[in-house]
């Protein structure tokens, strides 16, 4: 049975920086884009990354883009969000999940969770002003 699950969340001050991984098992990221996902409460779940292991290509929401960065080690099981800058803005619960398409590619754009199926239990990041 796969499994997805995210870790590296952390309290951190305004302009500081935070890594989150996100590890699978059951399966392997190889042939399956995997993006980063964040909601607050009362809020709909916003795409803040997406990285096709087919073409190697990223994309970015707006918000977070030219400060996040998405990238997967070498054995294609673990992904990770570098964030740099962080600002209060970026606090909420961040999600790391893998598309059902098996296609390895990411939808040009900001990131839809509607093309991600397997979701891992998210990790709480909060920046303080």
């Amino acid at each position: 049975q796969w499994k997805v699950v995210e870790s590296g969340g952390d309290l951190v001050q305004a302009g500081g920086s935070l890594r989150l991984s996100c590890a699978a098992s059951g399966f392997t990221l190889e042939y399956y884009a995997i993006g980063w996902f964040r909601q607050v409460p009362g809020r709909e779940r916003e795409g803040v990354a997406c990285f096709g292991t087919g073409d190697g290509r990223t994309y970015y929401g707006d918000a977070v883009n030219g400060r996040f960065t998405i990238s997967i080690d070498d054995a294609k099981s673990t992904a990770f969000l570098q964030m740099n800058d962080l600002k209060p803005e970026d606090t909420g619960d961040y999600y790391c999940a893998a598309e059902g398409l098996g296609l390895g590619i990411c939808r040009p754009g900001v990131p839809d969770a509607g093309d991600f199926t397997r979701w891992g239990q998210g990790t709480q990041v909060t920046v303080s002003s």
